[in-house]
């Protein structure tokens, strides 16, 4: 009995409460209160201080009571206090005397919480001459913490036996005034005095206490006091005693110990005792049992491991060694040896007092100033100008789009509320076609003045369209929900086929009647043609700030994203005055452009610096260059124009019309502005068409290359040459070998290996440009590197629209010197140009990080590639402008695809033959290999607005599967250099070595064994069963046969299938003349007549052989099966039915085997009606270790293997069936499987035989053709235990998954299923069972009972689910350690794992092991090893091994182990797996042991030193491309073979290739050596739906696939 003493009867109430006790007694203000708990407590508490001032005492009751005797303390039971408590009855409660015995229970654990006590006397005043002095007190406190504690544990404290408390009040005292290395170095002390203490271990527990307080605190509206809760109560368990010291090496037990020592510090000197007087750290107990608690947690930091690995461990990248592969340098590589570069400065930007001061005033100057003036005008279809606008109406047009934008009301969603269109500040979107750049001058114009910010996009033409998708995101992000655009281009757009084109009666388009484009925002469609006039109150609204956005201009990456560029007022004014001041535009100008006007340099000189500087632009539209590419000369030499902006392709173009060049004249071109100038590859366009017109009139100089960026605006271009300034150039012969390493060095002029390179110019004015390092901190390069190129200048973009953290990267870029520090305080932007800075400030561009491939540690420019591409006889095989080449990334690292269009009438070997030259001259010219070399049709790739590739479409396409070659070619061998190491099999370490290692490090060695069932007394053979049960229940129905239709066409009693088996055995003796012992085929569909024949032939004592009868439609390659089995079966006679024996006799089957070939065939519908030797059958006795049957079966590795059972393991195997299923008389189970081999074959024949439960037989050819027959069947006689195959399974989820609705309709309820096991001899199908259970999850089916069963050849039944077995476990192992025969444990959904599903639970009476193949040595748990089986149903051994040599199997039933259990013997499955006990218990209480079974070892695949297994690498196959319905995988002369069927189109196949190669590489680190595919159906599968590799081999060898195309990879 213990008691709590305590003053405040809240506290003990909420105390009781808190510790589901029961508190006893009310408490008067000065009496004390008795609390009793009913608990099973070995030691006891200490004594702490409350908030309040209060303290607890807790202590056994007759210490206490001997403390308040010996203190004369006043308490409960004394006289004085009973007489005192009687002359008191003021208090309106009644007292209540503690029971006798103990009541109450703590439920948890036994632990005692605490409470508070404020004084110990009941009447102070009373007292005043026994108050304890405060030395007294706190002793009396410890001695009765120290006698309770001696009294459990039998030994005295240590601190107990001190006379002084003086050294622990110091030690307390030190921890709050002494440093706190000081109180690190004695701690040491303190804990090992603790820990050699006679107390066991120590825990400090206070959930009851905060509780408590909490709830008091709730009450009193005070805060709990935490502090005290961190070192307040403290439990002794009797347990081991403490001799481990903490170890403060390491970090966490530091700062562990820390905090607690802070904690203790905090509450130590909290006061306690009657009058305060005593602090906790005058307890000496108090400072022990908080070291001891220190102590005990320091123990459990070092000692206990986690249940589970940390996420991080779970999801390490371990392929980063592949990487660190690719990366690797080449140590003989040139290194840049230059000097740090300077920034290069353009011209200083002088402000021009005749320029204006923003493109407002500018549109409003040359508008009203020089309103005739032509602003623009375009082309039409002929080269003649079909529309102008002056300054004058591109003013006034573009006021009527402001006011409309600001002013026009449109409806809400509801249809009631009126909102403005736009409002300042909101984006819009200009959607114009490149034929119609004046409306597109209007709309940006007038978007200008309204302060609504436009963004330039592209017309969708189709829904299909490349990049449209990225285009909605674009204006999603961006907000955009009006879309400006003309009249015939919103025609033009594609509509709902209900919606009517546009009238053009108004301009605001209904937006509904334009279909949805993908990924594209609710739009309002707004033609911005025939305006009304805005009032004449109505003006434009002033100028916004310069700091506002004044357009968006879009650009995307490699991958395809998207992203929009905002350019602020203050940076389009100084770029457009960068470029006119570069460039010397001046008003009336004229400039003739070819390029896009909607974005980049097309924008920025013929839309912005034309109006700006007061320019005439003539457009020439795209279309018209296709028909005529010298138009844009012509309108040179028409209209004297000064500029031109073209593309090295318009140059190439003008170059082969060579008939329009006669009346040409270029001498008033002032400047070409080539865009792409900073392609290298430009310069032979650009020096051809000089020198070719030069008689022409154009001067050399003329040809301006520039380069930019959608992020930078211009970055530099080449001046104009004027007569006082001649133009600074400059160019130079550079080896790409050295490019590739990002270094510059000068390679000797016309060779193979060199690329010619011009500048593009001189750093646009008041701009600042730098070179950085294109990765990594951005530091500066030297003088002779390759990098980044950036641009400080007001004429930048500023951000990335919506995405601050990419603009942090891109727009705020700081230059770190040589000494890492930043440059200064300038903010420079990236150009995403590559190149390097050349003397006088020219800038050169040798590529765009877009278009640059780092390959096994180099660079490679795309544009480098094609140019070499091009040389190899582009004109013949493909057409020169229709090329992509980009990379993906593979294996960790970037591998170079090539694709062009073909041209149409070239024959697949001149393909190949070009393709091949094109891999000689890359690997040649840049030393690099190409992975994926494809052609496809003409006008099959993605095309951009402008004619162009679209680059990241073509890739994105390229990855999806999507592309469509009609050639490829594969190259993973040359390219993939980056492969791990082939495994090194290691045979140093013997079996005893790794047995003893296992036993050392504590694991348990894996071995287990099923319930056991007794010793096998039943001497009865199962034809004597069978007489036996027609004697005792001759009308028990055993078996049922039911048709596709659900109807029970035939069944069978006990009494009619013996009957029925005397009879065929009479017919076999009598016709047959057989001898016991002899051989009979047995060739029957499933039904009953083959368990009539198999009894029939036990009947006499023959040996039945079952085998599947040949497929009516198939005997070409079914017919020769059977005929192998009967004659390695050595049958002397062949029993069947009428139908067969015809078909066997047939003209067809006497094509693949003689007739007159087969043995004695017997039909057995001729046996006659009764059994004429009756008695002889009864009187003939027949052995039980006699062969009962012969059990054929074909492996996947096409061996055919024939196994012997004995009658003593027929009766053992129904034994341990019968026990672990609970097969009784009165249960029904229902089989959907085949019967001829292995477990299908027990099931169908035997058990019910021998157990006497009914079977409901439904053959799989009949679910076939009703696929809901199976489930229907089970659904209406409310099956429980239920038995199919995967064939059935799969047929099952495929054929019914669409009509899960139809089927509940109808009534069906698999909810009184318990076990669906699925049999099978091999690895379970995950994926199909849980596919299984989810899709008939609506129809009752419970997941758990789903399962697999395992068997074998040498024994067919050894895992199997039963009545009472756990739940199946399933666990997920690394894919990369079991290859290595190793098992990692992983988590779900981590990289490289693989879902393994336990194959149910050991039958009764099964024992395995899990042995090394090699050594025979017996492994431990989760270790992976082949399976060894031993029981008494294993069979007697092979009677033939067809296919093999024979020896390979000599040891297959009698192996023994070379450690372990020597003594026992064995079967060998031949399957590996492994064990591992798992936290279910079984029906007998113990863990249970579950069997993962990994693969066959006959079927795995030895690749690079590694084992795979056919499914692994067949599922990341099938995973690949959703086309691919079913693959199957094999080797070939040491090559890595993959067949795969389709479903899609034979033009569609070709997309496979590369999806099937990349993923294996990725999954497996094997490079494919050949593809196939085929059609559907062409993989043979068995009939328990397992592949016939070797059959599919075979058939390859000998050209008999019939594929639709066969890929040999380089």
């Amino acid at each position: 009995m213990y008691v709590l003493l305590s003053h405040h009867k809240a506290e003990l109430e909420n105390l009781a409460v808190a510790t589901n006790s029961h508190y006893y007694g009310m408490p008067h203000k000065n009496s004390f209160t008795r609390f009793g708990h009913e608990i099973d407590l070995k030691h006891m508490d200490g004594a702490f201080r409350s908030p309040r001032n209060s303290v607890v005492k807790i202590g056994p009751y007759n210490d206490c009571m001997q403390i308040f005797r010996s203190n004369n303390i006043p308490h409960r039971y004394s006289t004085d206090h009973q007489q005192r408590m009687r002359k008191t009855k003021k208090r309106d409660f009644k007292q209540s005397r503690p029971p006798k015995r103990k009541v109450g229970r703590l439920i948890g654990e036994d632990i005692l919480k605490i409470t508070h006590l404020r004084d110990w006397h009941h009447n102070k005043s009373s007292c005043d001459d026994q108050i304890l002095n405060t030395s007294n007190e706190a002793e009396i406190i410890s001695t009765a913490i120290a006698n309770a504690i001696t009294k459990m544990s039998g030994s005295k404290p240590r601190w107990a036996s001190q006379k002084s408390i003086e050294s622990t009040t110091s030690a307390s005292n030190s921890c709050s005034t002494t440093p706190v290395m000081q109180r690190r170095q004695q701690r040491s002390t303190h804990l090992t005095d603790s820990s050699s203490e006679s107390v066991g271990s120590v825990e400090i527990v206070l959930e009851s206490l905060r509780r408590s307080l909490a709830k008091q605190a709730a009450l009193t509206g005070r805060k709990p006091c935490n502090k005290l809760s961190e070192g307040a109560s403290v439990v002794v368990e009797q347990d081991e005693l403490i001799t481990r010291s903490a170890n403060y090496n390491n970090h966490e037990e530091q700062n562990f110990v820390d905090q607690k020592l802070a904690d203790y510090k905090q509450i130590c000197d909290l006061h306690l005792g009657k009058e305060g007087n005593i602090r906790i750290s005058d307890l000496s107990c108090c400072w022990f049992f908080y070291n001891a608690q220190i102590l005990k947690h320091c123990r459990n930091l070092s000692l206990q491991r986690p249940k589970k690995k940390p996420l991080h461990e779970y999801y390490n990248d371990d392929d980063i060694e592949l990487e660190a592969l690719a990366k690797v340098v080449d140590p003989s590589a040139p290194r840049p040896e230059g000097v740090i570069i300077s920034p290069a400065r353009g011209d200083h930007a002088s402000v021009s007092t005749s320029l204006p001061r923003s493109i407002d005033s500018a549109l409003h100057r040359y508008g009203t100033t020089q309103q005739k003036a032509i602003a623009a005008v375009v082309l039409d279809h002929s080269g003649k100008p079909a529309y102008s606008i002056t300054y004058g109406k591109l003013l006034n047009r573009a006021i009527k789009v402001a006011h409309m934008l600001l002013m026009k009301q449109i409806s809400g969603s509801m249809g009631k509320e009126k909102f403005h269109l736009c409002k300042t500040g909101d984006r819009v979107a200009l959607v114009y076609p490149n034929t119609e750049p004046l409306s597109f001058l209007v709309a940006f114009y007038g978007c200008l003045l309204a302060g609504v910010i436009p963004v330039p996009i592209e017309v969708p033409i189709t829904k299909r369209d490349a990049g449209i998708q990225q285009l909605g995101f674009l204006l999603g992000s961006c907000g955009v929900k009006v879309a400006l655009t003309s009249e015939a281009c919103y025609k033009g757009l594609p509509k709902r086929q209900s919606s009517s084109h546009s009238n053009g009666s108004g301009p605001i388009m209904p937006g509904n009647d334009i279909v949805d484009f993908k990924g594209w925002p609710q739009l309002a469609w707004v033609v911005t043609e025939h305006l009304n006039k805005p009032p004449k109150d109505w003006s434009v609204p002033p100028r916004i700030t310069d700091e506002s956005i004044a357009y968006i201009e879009y650009t995307s990456d490699r991958e395809g994203s998207m992203k929009g560029v905002c350019y602020t007022r203050q940076s389009m004014v100084a770029h457009c005055r960068s470029i006119t001041t570069a460039m010397g535009y001046n008003e009336s100008d004229i400039m003739v452009s070819v390029l896009d006007f909607k974005r980049e340099t097309g924008l920025w000189h013929s839309v912005l610096s034309s109006v700006f500087a007061g320019l005439r632009v003539i457009f020439i539209p795209y279309s018209l260059m296709k028909i005529n590419p010298a138009s844009w000369m012509q309108m040179v030499t028409r209209y004297q124009a000064k500029f031109a902006l073209v593309k090295s392709r318009d140059l190439h173009w003008g170059l082969l019309a060579t008939r329009d060049h006669k009346d040409i004249n270029l001498s008033s071109l002032k400047s070409i502005l080539v865009a792409d100038g900073a392609n290298p590859w430009s310069l032979s366009s650009c020096d051809q068409f000089a020198s070719t017109f030069h008689s022409k009139g154009l001067r050399p100089d003329a040809l301006c290359p520039c380069a930019g960026s959608s992020e930078t605006g211009s970055i530099s271009l080449r001046r104009p040459a004027v007569e006082e300034n001649i133009c600074n150039t400059g160019r130079g012969v550079l080896s790409m070998s050295a490019l590739s390493h990002s270094v510059v060095r000068v390679d000797r002029e016309n060779s193979l290996t060199s690329l010619t390179l011009q500048d593009a110019g001189q750093v646009i004015p008041g701009g600042v440009a730098i070179v950085v390092k294109p990765s990594g901190p951005p530091r500066l390069c030297r003088a002779d590197e390759i990098g980044e190129i950036c641009i400080h200048a007001h004429s930048t973009g500023c951000a990335y629209w919506g995405l601050d953290g990419l603009s942090t990267f891109t727009f705020k870029v700081e230059p770190l010197a040589a000494d890492d520090r930043p440059l200064g305080p300038l903010p420079y932007v990236r150009s995403g140009l590559l190149g390097f800075l050349g003397p006088n400030g020219l800038v050169f561009v040798i590529g765009n990080r877009n278009s640059q491939m780092l390959v096994s540690g180099r660079q490679h420019s795309a544009d480098d590639l094609i140019a070499t591409v091009l040389a190899v006889e582009p004109m013949k095989f493909i057409y020169r402008g229709r090329i992509a080449i980009f990379s993906i990334r593979v294996l960790r690292d970037e591998r170079i695809c090539i694709v062009a269009e073909q041209k149409p009438g070239i024959s697949e070997e001149d393909s190949f033959s070009w393709m091949s030259r094109v891999l000689q001259a890359i690997d040649s010219i840049h030393q690099v290999g190409i992975y994926c070399l494809a052609l496809v049709p003409s006008n099959q790739l993605p095309k951009t607005p402008l004619g162009g590739i679209h680059m990241s479409e073509t890739r994105q396409r390229f990855i999806d599967g999507t592309l469509h070659p009609a050639t490829l070619l594969m190259c993973p061998h040359s390219c993939v250099i980056n492969l791990p190491k082939p495994r090194e099999q290691q045979s140093d370490i013997g079996p005893a070595a790794m047995f003893v290692g296992n036993i050392v490090q504590g694991m348990r060695i894996a071995g287990a064994k099923g319930r056991d069932i007794g010793p096998d007394d039943d001497k009865m053979s199962l034809i004597d069963v069978l007489r036996q049960r027609s004697q005792t229940s001759p009308e028990h129905v055993l078996f049922t046969l039911m048709n596709a239709r659900g109807t029970e066409v035939d069944s069978v009693t006990c009494l009619q299938l013996l009957k029925k088996a005397e009879r065929i055995g009479s017919l076999l003796i009598d016709k047959g003349h057989l001898n016991a012992g002899d051989h009979v085929a047995l060739i029957f569909p499933p039904g009953i007549d083959l368990i009539a024949a198999f009894y029939g032939c036990q009947s006499v004592g023959l040996v039945p052989v079952c085998i599947r009868p040949p497929h009516p439609h198939n005997l070409q390659t079914t017919l020769p099966t059977v005929r192998m089995i009967v004659d390695v079966s050595k049958a002397v006679a062949l029993l069947s039915t009428s139908a067969m024996i015809k078909l066997l006799k047939c003209k067809e089957a006497s094509i693949r085997v003689d007739a007159k070939a087969w043995p004695t065939i017997l039909d057995v519908d001729d046996m006659s009606s009764s059994s004429k030797k009756r008695i002889e059958f009864e009187t003939y006795e027949r052995k039980l270790s006699d062969v009962c049957y012969l059990d054929f079966s074909i492996s996947t590795t096409g061996q055919l293997a024939g196994i012997m059972v004995s009658g003593k393991g027929v009766g053992a195997l129904c034994r341990s069936l019968k026990v672990a299923c609970e097969l009784y008389p009165s249960r029904h189970i229902t089989l959907c499987l085949d019967p001829y081999c292995g477990l299908g074959f027990a099931l169908w024949c035997l058990s019910s035989v021998y157990s006497g439960h009914h079977s409901l037989l439904i053959p799989p050819s009949e679910v076939e053709q009703n696929p809901a027959l199976w489930l229907t069947a089970v659904s209406q006689r409310k099956v429980r235990d239920t038995f199919c195959s995967y064939g059935v399974m799969e047929l099952c989820v495929r054929e019914l998954a669409p009509q899960i609705a139809l089927l509940k309709d109808k009534g069906i309820s698999l909810s009184s299923i318990r076990t669906c096991v699925v049999v099978a001899e091999e690895r379970p199908r995950v994926a199909l069972c849980t596919a299984f259970t989810k899709l008939f999850s609506p129809l009752g089916l419970n997941a758990r009972a789903v399962s697999t069963s395992f068997g074998c050849r040498v024994n067919t039944a050894i895992c199997m689910q039963g009545a009472s077995s756990p739940d199946p476990a399933t666990v997920y192992v690394d894919a990369r350690a079991l290859r290595n025969d190793r098992v990692t444990l992983v988590e779900k959904g981590a990289p490289h794992s693989i879902a393994l599903m336990e194959s149910g639970k050991l039958l009764p009476g099964v024992e395995v092991v899990i042995a090394n193949p090699e050594t025979k040595g017996q492994c431990a748990d989760s270790h992976l090893g082949e399976i060894w089986v031993t029981s008494a149903h294993n069979a007697m051994g092979y009677f033939t091994v067809y296919g093999v040599e024979t020896s390979l199997h000599a040891d297959h039933f009698n192996a023994r182990l070379t450690t372990g259990d020597t003594k026992k013997q064995f079967a060998r499955t031949g399957y590996t797996g492994f064990l591992r006990q798992t936290q279910s218990i079984t029906a007998d209480g113990e863990l249970h042991d579950a069997v993962f079974v990994v693969g066959a070892l006959d079927e795995t695949l030895m690749l690079r030193g590694m084992r795979y297994h056919p499914v692994d690498i067949e599922a990341t196959v099938i995973r690949a491309h959703k086309k691919i319905m079913e693959c199957a995988v094999f080797t070939w002369t040491h090559l890595l073979v993959a067949v795969a069927e389709t479903e899609g189109l034979e033009s569609e196949a070709l997309d496979l290739i590369p999806a099937i190669t990349s993923a294996i590489l990725e999954d497996h680190h094997l490079i494919v050596g050949v593809v196939v595919i085929v059609d559907p159906g062409i993989i043979p599968i068995n009939s328990r739906g397992e592949k016939q590799r070797m059959h599919l081999r075979d058939a390859f060898l000998h050209d008999q696939l019939d594929p639709i195309y066969v890929a040999y990879n380089m």
